[in-house]
């Protein structure tokens, strides 16, 4: 295995951009509630946010999974768990404090439930008054961490990762190692896909999404179990060579899955039998491991390379994450009432949140003291030489 996993670090930021194209078309896509919509929404656009939609977050935890198992030492769990508050809970209190309150403003306004004039937002936001049920998402609560809920849970999950990083490493972990590390052919791509098959089953009907972390049980399950995935896999030569083996059958496999999956999904009746939502289920996270796979057998087949813009990218990829979704927020507020044609309207979104990024992200790397709040190490700090990705995700 090469010094570096480029790969990873190429992955890495290849997955937030992804995350940022798939932010954007939540303003088009039809039927689905965020935070602003468009007046041009899509049809069309439902599978494609589908297909992208079951696996792109077990994607970003399981290569924070990756990056962990090059960072966390079991006799240095303690410094690893303060470094990780550092760079991920420091991050979520200014971004929830500066960089998030815009979203629940426009999305209030939007709703006809919060009267324009940002100002007069922000003083009744920070002092903690009641808001009308359905102003924004996390009314209830009276605040909201929206897209910066995954600083949250991978904080949490680093530190419980911490306190299991010496059993990991006693006998029995490694052999839990080596029992996900040692499948080969089809139990690699069907094995793994068992329990995010049973936690559908058993927890997703109890606890629907809500993003507060305390009551997100199935989420949390599926998002930690694939997290510690990437940690006991990150290491092993022999299974990165198998997955890059794999690479062109799981992404067919991948792919007639989810054929089969959204023909049930889109064709079938809400109410259907036990037997039938069991099947479906069982496509869904089949579909998710096999794409998983094949997306980690492309990467180390295509990627594991010193490219010239990867310093770059792993600089710049933490803010640009955690500035994206308030720029599209606020750049759509504006536009939509232009009423521009929808393919402009989606240019000018995008460019604007690019420059935007780009822009405040190159002024925070260049300030010393704003760096940590986006969850960069200070100029002059010397990156320890890990195998793979060096920043906080």
């Amino acid at each position: 295995m090469p010094t570096r996993r480029h790969d990873i670090d190429a992955l890495r930021a290849l997955a937030f951009c992804l995350l940022i194209l798939y932010h954007l078309a939540m303003l088009y896509v039809a039927e689905w509630d965020w935070h602003i919509k468009s007046a041009h929404t899509f049809y069309w656009l439902q599978p494609v946010m589908i297909a992208m939609n079951r696996w792109r977050m077990d994607l970003i935890f399981l290569v924070s999974g990756l990056a962990a198992s090059f960072l966390l030492k079991p006799e240095a769990a303690g410094r690893f768990a303060w470094q990780r508050t550092l760079r991920l809970f420091v991050p979520l209190v200014f971004g929830m404090l500066v960089v998030i309150p815009v979203q629940p403003y426009v999305q209030g306004v939007s709703n006809g439930l919060v009267e324009p004039g940002f100002g007069a937002f922000l003083v009744r936001y920070f002092s903690g008054s009641t808001w009308p049920e359905g102003a924004f998402d996390g009314w209830e609560h009276g605040f909201t961490w929206n897209h910066l809920w995954y600083l949250a849970y991978l904080w949490i999950y680093t530190l419980v990762l911490a306190l299991l990083a010496r059993p990991l490493a006693s006998q029995a972990g490694l052999r839990l190692r080596a029992a996900l590390t040692g499948l080969r052919g089809w139990k690699l791509l069907v094995l793994p896909a068992l329990p995010l098959f049973a936690y559908t089953v058993t927890l997703q009907p109890l606890f629907p999404d809500n993003g507060d972390f305390v009551h997100d049980w199935y989420r949390n399950a599926v998002y930690f179990t694939v997290f510690l995935y990437g940690y006991l896999m990150a290491r092993d030569a022999a299974l990165w060579g198998e997955l890059e083996r794999l690479r062109s059958a799981t992404l067919a496999i991948a792919a007639w899955t989810f054929l089969a999956y959204i023909v049930l999904v889109l064709w079938l009746p809400d109410d259907i039998a036990a037997p039938i939502q069991a099947l479906v289920w069982a496509l869904r996270n089949l579909y998710i491991w096999t794409m998983l796979a094949a997306i980690l057998g492309w990467s180390h087949h295509a990627l594991n390379r010193p490219f010239r813009w990867l310093p770059w990218a792993n600089d710049n990829v933490y803010p640009w994450y955690m500035l994206h979704q308030s720029l599209i927020v606020l750049l759509a507020y504006w536009l939509i009432p232009l009423k521009l044609h929808a393919g402009v309207e989606a240019l000018l979104v995008l460019a604007g949140t690019v420059a935007g990024c780009w822009t405040i992200s190159a002024m925070v790397r260049r300030v010393d003291w704003l760096r940590p709040l986006f969850g960069l190490k200070r100029r002059g700090v010397t990156a320890r030489a890990v195998g793979a990705m060096t920043e906080a995700t």
